[in-house]
């Protein structure tokens, strides 16, 4: 497996609710895109590793990224959020992901991060994703995670909803989730959706995206210089969208008790009931 440079990616998000009152939102954001084998394997010697060293990993810094962060909270002693990643694989029998493992997430910035979803893109030795992991975290501080068997780039995958994540949504129906990473003269792009389905058809469509480079000394700084407060600026709008819902009257859903597994394993749905679902 060749090493491969940690990058970061600017767009935006989108979410859109379309029931019972119609509420949507956009705004510029960034993500990090870490290599975590190559993260993992990485010699401050190998020149092909020069840009990891520009992004601080698992120590204090303006804009960083720590282990701890993810999965159960496991130090870089323990193996850090890539050794959980690779139990919950090998617990669910997927045996074949030793390529690269992509991280798409939300960095530290002074310190403080809350990370709604990161995406873990698992891949096979010949590059093709082996499977995907969408981690989520609540404002409860409680985590899910659903697992995507064997996808494909642009392909529709689905997971049973089972965990709280809004107090404006039921925990019923299920997820639609839509990956696609392109390479356009020269630039290149990476798209995550996901849509929530209830009963009654698309409730919430979500999506993050961005154009990929290196994550290097002046990446960083433009990330730092265009969005300075970004990480605290993700939980004080998750409150702030959370009271115009409110006070447009959206009913109001108590927390269930989170499920029994941490892990949830989706489905790659038949072209049937992907036409008749719209996707």
């Amino acid at each position: 497996m060749k090493h491969a440079d940690a990058l970061i990616g600017f767009g935006q998000v989108r979410h859109v609710r379309r029931r019972p009152a119609v509420h949507a939102f956009h705004y510029g954001a960034y993500f990090l895109m870490l290599p975590m084998r190559s993260i993992q394997k990485q010699n401050d010697n190998a020149p092909s590793q020069r840009n990891l060293r520009d992004l601080p990993i698992n120590r204090p810094a303006f804009l960083s990224f720590h282990d701890v962060d993810h999965g159960d909270g496991r130090s870089p002693e323990q193996g850090g959020a890539l050794a959980w990643l690779d139990e919950i694989l090998d617990k669910e029998g997927i045996q074949d992901a030793s390529g690269e493992v992509w991280l798409q997430t939300f960095p530290r910035v002074l310190g403080y991060t809350f990370k709604p979803v990161s995406f873990w893109y698992c891949h096979r030795a010949d590059n093709s994703l082996a499977a995907i992991v969408a981690e989520v975290h609540n404002t409860f501080g409680e985590r899910h995670s659903y697992l995507l068997d064997a996808p494909k780039w642009g392909q529709t995958e689905v997971a049973s909803k089972v965990f709280h994540v809004s107090p404006f949504c039921e925990v019923n129906g299920h997820y639609q989730f839509r990956f696609m990473r392109t390479n356009l003269n020269g630039q290149e792009r990476l798209v995550a959706r996901v849509d929530h389905i209830d009963e009654n058809g698309p409730l919430i469509e979500t999506s993050m995206s961005g154009t990929l480079v290196p994550a290097n000394a002046k990446a960083l700084k433009r990330a730092l210089w265009s969005f300075p407060f970004f990480t605290f600026a993700v939980m004080a709008r998750i409150h702030w969208h959370a009271l115009q819902l409110w006070f447009k009257r959206v009913p109001f859903f108590t927390k269930p008790t989170p499920p029994e597994s941490l892990v949830t394993r989706g489905h790659t749905p038949s072209i049937a009931s992907s036409k008749s679902s719209g996707t």
